[in-house]
């Protein structure tokens, strides 16, 4: 298990991408492209825009309070994954629902990290959506550039135990 430290979690509180107020805004930009959702919030209002993502990663939590679980989509994936860590069985399930979409992946802990290794397993082109609590959503392009980053961001994890 990945563990990111107290002293650098500060540095992921920013944007890993372009910040959007609503999802609305983002719907001719997103058309058209593989489409990953981490999040109960954002995954509900693809849905709700009749938006399919190819991978839905979802706890059942909205800022720390619970919200009903979405419903899964394709194929079910359970995981457990402590907050401020990343799993093995996480990393594992993201790899596996890229190669098999669609997917929704359940966590039963947290999901916020799963932008980092999924920004890795995606293919360049793809899109990944995710919300910023009490601003918007946010919109990642994959590219080379974008998985640069997210190398970058593991480099902070330090190994520990599952």
């Amino acid at each position: 298990m990945l563990t990111l430290p107290e002293e650098h979690r500060k540095l992921f509180k920013e944007p890993f991408g372009e910040l959007h107020e609503t999802l609305e805004e983002i719907i001719p930009q997103i058309s058209g492209h593989v489409i990953y959702a981490v999040g109960d919030v954002v995954t509900a209002n693809l849905r709700k825009n009749r938006i399919k993502a190819s991978i839905e990663v979802v706890d059942g939590q909205t800022m720390r309070s619970p919200c009903d679980i979405i419903a899964p989509l394709g194929k079910q994936v359970y995981v457990k994954n402590p907050a401020g860590s990343l799993t093995e069985e996480l990393i594992h399930a993201l790899d596996y629902a890229v190669a098999n979409p669609p997917v929704t992946i359940i966590v039963d802990g947290e999901e916020d990290l799963a932008v980092i290794p999924l920004a890795l397993a995606a293919p360049e082109g793809a899109i990944i959506l995710y919300g910023q609590p009490n601003e918007g959503v946010v919109l990642r392009k994959i590219d080379h550039e974008a998985q640069e980053t997210a190398r970058r961001f593991l480099r902070y994890f330090v190994q520990g135990k599952e």
